[in-house]
């Protein structure tokens, strides 16, 4: 259980522009990215020593960050090869290694051409072994084709039907017209989801988030130090990592999990709220990761939201709403912001508990979530204004 409550905090934040087309290398977007956090926190380059990520083979090593940004003595310099599910991780990572003395100021980033360059998925090894050698053979390569299994799953054992998810991306897409930066700003219909067309049953087009190019980043910090920066600071309250059972190989492997109605949320939501000794009534705003639609109806489920089989009714009913009881990916999320393998919920977050979101602003949000990842394992933070 997290035990570092209020200790840390993220001091600046950095972003690109969001598109489908950058024009530009991957490094170039990541130390544009890493400049604007250092730039809004106020801390020089040679006061940084720690740099982390994660990626799967499409981005660039931390060190080439670390080289390109100039820091004199990059002391916690690491990368995970890991998906969404590492977007809070690495922040969670960045002050257990402040904690332990490896660093004192860390820059997180994730950085990648998502669109123009390689996607996500699009080099899967499909040789004959592991798992592989029994979804392979039958065309199951790509995250929609595993996802939609477990949607389905949802689907038969709780009545969840496409309208419901419908839903998701009606509001992701409303939140998103406030966004200036968000890739998909034109409003949408439950009509409009369920006229685009099917690529995966029960998905359709409107279900499943964009491809991207562009970079994020967040500079972690003791909150003693954070307190003297730039920018008021946002405290980690509480943070946790993890799954259930039978995680499998990889991110991919979800054909040994023992029930695909609900994901590696039910399982880190005790360390999580306990950590920081807070419960789901208490956050203000959320930024869920939301790949697909039915993502956010497994976490808003497994981490107390609502129970479990009702996440379609809660959104439904209007409760990830802006006006809701749990305003939702106000930045219009994964779905139509832009797709920046969940850091850019980080940054929404940030924003958010400022007080500089604009017209999208939760009024009085001083407690954000946010979650990244969608099937076995995952991560999530709690943080504070």
């Amino acid at each position: 259980m997290w035990t570092l409550k209020d200790k840390y905090a993220v001091a600046g934040i950095g972003h690109t522009d969001y598109s489908a087309a950058s024009g530009r290398t991957v490094l170039a977007l990541a130390l544009e990215a890493c400049r604007g956090a250092l730039e809004d926190s106020g801390l020089e380059n040679t006061e940084i020593d720690g740099v982390l990520s994660y990626h799967f083979g499409d981005s660039v090593p931390s060190m080439a960050v670390a080289t390109g940004l100039g820091l004199p003595a990059a002391r916690y310099v690491a990368e995970f090869s890991s998906g969404g599910n590492a977007a809070g991780l690495i922040i969670q990572t960045a002050c257990a290694a402040i904690e332990a003395g490896l660093a004192e100021n860390v820059l997180c980033y994730r950085a990648m051409n998502g669109r123009s360059g390689l996607r996500l998925g699009g080099e899967r090894a499909l040789e004959a072994r592991g798992f592989t050698q029994y979804t392979a053979p039958f065309g199951w390569i790509t995250y929609p084709q595993a996802m939609a299994m477990w949607c389905r799953r949802h689907m038969i054992r709780y009545g969840t039907t496409s309208e419901q998810l419908g839903r998701v991306a009606v509001t992701m897409r409303k939140n998103a017209a406030a966004n200036p930066r968000a890739m998909m700003r034109e409003p949408i219909s439950i009509a409009d989801h369920q006229a685009s067309r099917m690529i995966v049953e029960p998905f359709h087009l409107l279900d499943i988030c964009l491809e991207s190019d562009g970079a994020c980043a967040v500079l972690v910090t003791s909150a003693k130090r954070a307190r003297d920066l730039k920018r008021p600071p946002v405290h980690i309250m509480g943070a946790a990592y993890g799954g259930g059972p039978d995680q499998g190989d990889d991110l991919f492997d979800v054909i040994r999990w023992p029930d695909p109605s609900h994901n590696y949320a039910k399982y880190i939501a005790d360390d999580l709220w306990g950590g920081a000794g807070i419960g789901p009534g208490d956050v203000d705003v959320a930024e869920i990761y939301d790949c697909f639609t039915y993502s956010v109806l497994m976490q808003l489920e497994g981490l107390g939201f609502c129970a479990e089989g009702e996440g379609g009714p809660f959104v439904e009913d209007g409760g990830i709403d802006p006006k809701g009881g749990l305003p939702t990916n106000t930045h219009g999320g994964l779905l139509s912001e832009a797709y920046i393998h969940g850091f850019n919920h980080v940054i929404e977050a940030v924003e958010q508990l400022r007080g500089s979101a604009g017209p999208r602003q939760v009024a009085g949000a001083e407690i954000a979530l946010t979650t990244a990842g969608a099937m076995t394992c995952g991560s999530a933070l709690v943080l504070r204004r």
